[in-house]
């Protein structure tokens, strides 16, 4: 019979896949979150519909919120998109409009682009690009027409002054510059019916047309006077019985020609007899050319700074002065003067243009205060400042351009709306200035009381008098804004009422200052006594301290008073401490000859020689050994240093003996015989434990445990261990000799090593050139090195070059613990794996002297050299 159970196995439950799994690449099916995000981005890729995309956002953020944040930022850039797109057609169809009206507006033009902007409206993307880059240029041919209408207005008025300026002259000049004057004539004509032909002419403002009507009209009614005059004086010139022309200066000089008196002929023309003036004066052309100049110069100087109402005023004062000396000047100061008058009018009429453009943008701010977004309005302050500087900014825009009416009005309107929220401001700080008035009032009152109830009181704590003080113009200075005229009112009944509470802490100040400085005093009389009085000094100083505790004063001038106490006491101080180490510093004999054997080695560590530098160490040593009373024999130590070393050899022989010797007189104690005893060998048994020695930590107990050592002993001990080290050193004299010879131990490492790297580089040399010649010798090599090794060393070089040795290389390398090429770390491995397995075979910082050897054998590379130099530089240091 089987054991196997007869239930069948219940199959485990598989998920069913999600219906948008296969829409998504398994997006819903996926085990993390990461991964439904990376399909969901993979699915967005491929740019699917906005009612794929709702659907599965909807069933994607009842699951993976953070996977849903795509599909969602991908649903709102559609919606953004779409509406984006109908702001376009919206504003697209507003430009197409402005373009095809007959005549466009300036200024709706540049409302257009500044309201699609605040709309939201594309403008970098087409199709506004484009349309705004027509109305731009739309704008610029009108501009450009306008100030076209300026230049011409100003030509007119320059051709009808050059007309008055001939009329003037003798009739003959005017003649000869009568071909060149109606070409002139002509030739603006033409340019006029230009303007008036052009497509954009109906979209310039209406001044500009009847301006230009008006100069044309004018220009020719002067233009015809000035040929029928001009016919009219050629005409008397052949026939003398013709009539004489209209303009004064031409009849005058066809009379004199004629030979009649200028008198019966001025008469019926002019009152005043006319032979005053028939030729200029030098006097009377210089004074002229200065007027000119004068008003070109101030022209020019305003055209210049950009001041539109100046450069018109400066203008007209030009053209007035140029009809009274008009005639007296040059024809080169009057090209200049006349180049002048039309920069004057494109100033004016451009000052004019951006004036308007100014004052606009400053209607759209002052509109824009109360229309601000919730959460972003302007505070009183800020709008009472916004309001200011915006009024200041249209006086500046006045002062430049003529005057514009209208727009004053709207910006007038809207600075008065917005400036209701600064009254109620205002209002608002009024009350909250009249609280805080009332408040710093009652904190006056508060004072004056509490100053009455601590004058009441009979004893005084001044820490908490003063702290109290000092809470009460910390109230002061955070009771709140008020106005500077009311401030200016309470704050001398503040200072009153405070100077009245803080009255008895002066004054107790004022008798703790008297006695501190007393005390300053008496710190200087004790600090200038010849013998310094440890116990008044104390006194003095616990009299200061409860002093300050006492009364406080400011921090600062109580620090100088403390600085000034204290002064005195460190300077008495400081003279003791400086004759105690003055006492110090004399040196004994003995002293004087360790300074002296001490700058000796400090020379011999300068000079760089090992062997000056052992000499000096041990006449060193032996000045420090020197009795105090032996000093002269110093000088003799190197003469008699055999002698001294053998005495204290003898001496130390027969101290020995006479030691040896002592024990022998006592009787020797029997030892105790043995007694063997049987220990317990039963299992479980325990063994017995041998007893500890005792250690009671004192210093006359013995370690065994048998009782304290003889004092008598341990006291000659610590005189013959004096006696041998000799009497203490002075502090100079220990400090130079401590130096000394820790310079000199560092001058023979260094020199050692010095010593030891040109060994070094002497047998890798020896090695490349395979000559053992070059080869150190054992001395150079140092003490690590055997004269074996150094054989062998010397052999292995002389032999002709065998196959390398990889493996000495690495336990040289493990041997002296220094890093392995990355390229050979795991043949090291290797090795050390090799080395654990060996446990009776000699380790590689035992063999390094034979593993050398090998690797000397085999040929000489940079590699395997400079891997040998690291390992040798340990080994032999060791």
């Amino acid at each position: 019979m089987s054991d196997a159970s007869d239930a069948t196995p219940v199959p485990a439950k598989t998920s069913e896949p999600h219906p948008l799994d296969a829409l998504t690449g398994g997006a819903f099916s996926a085990a993390t979150s990461g991964e439904r995000s990376a399909r969901i981005r993979e699915w967005l890729s491929t740019q699917p519909g906005v009612e794929k995309l709702q659907e599965v956002f909807k069933e994607l953020s009842a699951r993976d919120k953070g996977a849903a944040r795509a599909v969602r930022e991908r649903l709102d850039e559609i919606r953004r998109a779409e509406g984006q797109e109908a702001i376009a057609a919206e504003w697209a169809a507003k430009a197409e409009a402005l373009l095809a009206a007959a005549k466009l507006n300036i200024a709706d033009a540049l409302a257009w682009q500044r309201d699609a902007a605040k709309a939201g409206a594309p403008l970098s993307r087409e199709p506004l690009s484009v349309l705004k880059q027509r109305l731009n240029e739309r704008v610029k041919t009108i501009e450009d027409l306008q100030h076209r209408v300026q230049v011409q207005r100003e030509a007119a008025v320059l051709l009808a002054q050059r007309i008055e300026v001939l009329s003037t002259k003798p009739w003959k000049d005017a003649q000869s510059a009568l071909e060149l004057l109606n070409a002139d004539v002509g030739r603006w004509q033409e340019q006029a019916q230009a303007l008036a032909d052009d497509s954009a002419w109906p979209s310039v403002e209406a001044r500009f047309p009847a301006l230009l009507d008006a100069s044309r009209t004018q220009l020719l009614v002067v233009w015809e006077a000035f040929q029928s005059a001009l016919a009219q004086a050629v005409l008397a010139a052949e026939d003398p019985s013709a009539p004489l022309p209209p303009v004064p200066v031409w009849s005058d000089e066809l009379r004199q020609a004629r030979g009649l008196p200028l008198e019966a002929g001025a008469a019926a023309k002019t009152p005043a007899p006319r032979p005053s003036k028939p030729q200029a004066t030098p006097e009377m052309r210089e004074k002229a050319l200065q007027a000119v100049q004068e008003a070109l110069a101030k022209l020019e100087q305003e055209t210049a700074q950009g001041h539109g109402k100046a450069s018109a005023g400066a203008a007209t004062a030009l053209r007035a002065v140029l009809k009274v000396h008009g005639k007296l000047i040059d024809a080169e100061l009057e090209q200049k003067v006349h180049a002048a008058l039309v920069a004057a009018g494109e100033l004016e009429g451009w000052q004019r243009w951006s004036a308007d453009q100014v004052r606009e943008d400053l209607v759209a701010r002052a509109e824009a205060l109360l229309r601000r977004p919730e959460g972003q309005s302007l505070g009183g302050r800020k709008m009472q400042e916004t309001l200011r500087q915006l009024r200041e900014q249209w006086k500046q825009a006045d002062q430049g351009a003529p005057a514009n009416h209208a727009l004053w009005k709207k910006f007038d309107d809207a600075c008065n709306a917005a400036h209701k929220v600064v009254e109620g401001w205002l209002e608002k700080v009024r009350a909250e200035g009249a609280e805080h008035r009332a408040q710093r009032l009652a904190l006056i009152e508060e004072v004056n009381a509490w100053a009455q109830s601590q004058a009441a009181a009979a004893a005084q704590d001044w820490k908490s008098f003063s702290r109290a003080l000092h809470q009460f113009a910390e109230r002061w200075r955070t009771g709140g804004h008020v106005s500077e005229k009311m401030f200016a009112e309470l704050q001398p009944l503040w200072k009153q009422a405070l100077a009245a509470a803080s009255a008895p802490l002066e004054a107790a100040q004022k008798a703790s200052l008297e006695r501190r400085h007393a005390m300053i005093d008496e710190a200087g009389a004790l600090g200038a006594a010849p013998g310094l009085r440890i116990d008044a000094i104390k006194a003095l100083q616990q009299r200061w301290q409860a002093e300050a505790q006492a009364v406080p004063l400011d921090r600062k001038h109580e620090q100088k008073l403390w600085d000034a106490f204290r002064k005195p006491i460190d300077e008495a101080f400081n003279r003791k401490s400086a004759e105690r180490e003055r006492s110090a510093s004399e040196l004994s004999a003995r002293d004087r000859a360790v300074v002296e054997a001490s700058k000796a080695l400090e020379a011999a560590n300068a000079s760089g020689d090992a062997q000056k530098i052992r000499g000096a160490m041990a006449a060193l040593e032996r000045a420090l050994k020197e009795p105090a009373g032996e000093s002269g024999v110093s000088e003799n130590l190197d003469k008699k240093a055999d002698q001294t070393l053998d005495g204290q050899a003898q001496a130390a022989t027969d101290s020995v003996a006479d030691q040896n010797e002592a024990p022998t007189s006592k009787p020797v104690p029997a030892a105790r015989p043995v007694v063997a005893v049987r220990g317990d060998d039963r299992p479980g048994a325990r063994k017995a434990v041998p007893a500890q020695p005792t250690v009671t930590g004192r210093g006359g107990d013995r370690r065994d445990g048998r009782g304290p050592r003889d004092s008598g002993m341990q006291g000659r001990g610590r005189e013959r261990d004096s006696a041998a080290r000799g009497p203490r050193l002075g502090d100079v004299a220990f400090r130079a000799q401590r130096d000394a010879m820790e310079h000199a131990q560092g001058a023979l490492r260094k020199l050692a090593a010095q010593a030891h790297g040109e060994a070094l580089t002497q047998l890798l040399s020896a090695w490349r050139s395979r000559d053992a010649a070059q080869l150190p010798s054992v001395q150079e090599l140092g003490g690590k090195v055997p004269p074996t090794a150094r054989t062998a060393w010397s052999q292995a070089i002389a032999a002709p070059a065998a196959g390398g040795a990889p493996e000495a290389l690495l336990r040289l390398e493990i041997a002296a613990e220094v890093p392995t090429p990355a390229d050979q770390l795991a043949a090291r491995r290797a090795l050390q794996l090799q080395l654990l397995t060996r446990r009776n075979d000699p380790s590689p910082a035992q063999t390094w002297t034979q593993d050398v050897a090998r690797v000397l054998e085999g040929a000489s590379d940079e590699a395997g050299a400079r891997r040998l130099q690291s390992a040798l530089k340990v080994l032999l240091g060791k």
